[in-house]
């Protein structure tokens, strides 16, 4: 998704040997990939991607700080957020909405 938006296309490639620990985005090719491109760019949102060391490092601290057993794929959102606000794109003040849709009781690390 990140190199389709940053590449400008309406769609992505295949991406055969996906891999990542977060099973839910371990996708080679999303279903949709041109309805959520559209969705971003007509927000004037953006795509980020995140290592896998970030994304436990972001459910740790959902942890520490909120008490929640994030799945990986909520704390990716909170991985990217980091990286949106250190870069300048989302400023301090902003407010921000992470959605975590599953438990981390699933993918014990």
């Amino acid at each position: 998704m990140v190199k389709a938006f940053e590449e400008g296309r309406d769609r992505c490639e295949f991406f055969a040997g996906a891999q990542t620990i977060a099973a839910g985005l371990r996708v080679p090719k999303p279903l949709g990939d041109c309805l959520i491109l559209r969705a971003v760019r007509e927000s004037n949102g953006t795509a980020i991607a995140v290592s896998d060391d970030e994304m436990i490092a972001a459910r740790a601290q959902i942890a520490a700080s909120e008490g929640i057993q994030a799945c990986l794929e909520g704390a990716a959102t909170v991985a990217g957020l980091r990286k949106l606000i250190t870069s300048g794109w989302v400023k301090p003040d902003e407010r921000v909405l992470c959605l975590n849709t599953g438990t981390g009781f699933k993918d014990p690390l």
